[in-house]
């Protein structure tokens, strides 16, 4: 938490949950903000950013609430930063902000952010996550899928699919290859998130997302048991594959990684 002292004052949070981007997104927009002021919203790009503002009143003569959600591999990051001005001019004003109104935004943002990871990390657990490997290879090669039936037949994927109840993501990673390829994988560093819009496991539509790691085979011949083709693909590969939807938003990611490992 940073303050910037003033008249026109500043203070920052930030607090990480156990919940994909969506859910920490939705939650947060349920769980409103921690202030008594009616709020308008400026403006939402979910499930990354919102911003609202509040009218004048209650000792503020301007407040702003902007908050900001990443992906990780523990979770969603979200960095919030309120931004205020009060209604009193000069050193009144200057004492009225430091004796009483940051105080109040303080311990009103600890209880609603403590609120806001146990909703969100609830909430999580009733949402079916879909999970990716991009596995690379000694010679700077990702491994990349065709699928081979359904309504996105043909396209390539990262290998992957949905985490049962109760398994952690990475779990879920390892057995899924395994399951689809016949190798076992050791996941290194998360690559990214990426919301998916249509319904998952029966679950509320564009609750669930995509959440890739890279990795390494550390055991067997990958084999398609559910794809119709399996490929090594450069960096330059990638880019001239029919990819699905989902995975499409990862390729810049993948591109790096190819690049410095």
């Amino acid at each position: 938490m940073s303050a910037k002292l003033g008249r026109v004052s500043q203070l920052r949070f930030t607090t990480l949950v156990e919940a994909p981007l969506t859910v920490a997104f939705d939650v947060a927009r349920t769980l409103g903000r921690p202030w008594p002021q009616p709020l308008r919203e400026v403006r939402s790009v979910r499930p990354w950013r919102d911003v609202y503002a509040a009218d004048p009143g209650d000792g503020f003569r301007r407040l702003v609430h902007t908050r900001h959600f990443s992906a990780t591999g523990a979770g969603t990051l979200v960095s919030e930063q309120v931004d205020w001005e009060t209604g009193v001019s000069g050193p009144l004003g200057s004492l009225l902000d430091q004796t009483l109104l940051r105080r109040r935004i303080v311990r009103a943002m600890q209880a609603h952010l403590d609120a806001f990871a146990a909703a969100a990390a609830s909430r999580a657990l009733e949402v079916t996550q879909v999970v990716g490997a991009a596995l690379v290879d000694e010679q700077r090669r990702v491994l990349v899928a065709q699928r081979g039936s359904g309504p996105l037949a043909g396209l390539w994927e990262f290998p992957g699919g949905k985490v049962e109840p109760g398994e952690s993501d990475l779990s879920a990673l390892v057995r899924e290859c395994g399951e689809e390829l016949g190798v076992q994988v050791a996941p290194q560093a998360f690559l990214g998130e990426v919301p998916l819009d249509g319904v998952v496991a029966g679950g509320a539509p564009g609750a669930s997302t995509l959440r890739v790691w890279w990795g390494r085979v550390t055991a067997g011949e990958p084999f398609a048991h559910e794809h119709t083709d399996l490929r090594w693909a450069t960096a330059e590969d990638l880019e001239e594959l029919a990819w699905i939807p989902a995975d499409r938003p990862l390729l810049p990611a993948v591109r790096e990684l190819l690049a410095r490992l």
